[in-house]
């Protein structure tokens, strides 16, 4: 590999991690919001819970839930990625 592979794998890599960087903070902005979701169920009576609106809000809560487990693995594979660059320009 040479110099100039090197420095196009090295800009690679640090858009990589910009991007992991956004993931993280819509990651946290979307938890924030399903912990406040979850929170309005958790503080219903438990009637309103069963009925549709506290349903919706405890659905509401776990697609949230789920967004925030989707954008986890995608984090996971932007690390495993960025550890390949680095093994990539280590050889």
């Amino acid at each position: 590999m040479n110099k100039t592979q090197r420095e196009s794998l090295a800009k690679l890599h640090a858009q990589l991690d910009n991007l992991k960087t956004t993931l993280d903070e819509i990651k946290t902005a979307i938890e924030s919001e399903k912990d406040d979701e979850q929170e309005k169920f958790d503080n219903m009576p438990e009637g309103l819970q069963q009925g549709e609106r506290g349903q919706k809000i405890e659905e509401v809560a776990n697609d949230l839930d789920n967004a925030v487990s989707t954008l986890d693995e995608a984090i996971n594979s932007i690390d495993e990625a960025m550890t390949s660059v680095d093994n990539a320009t280590a050889e």
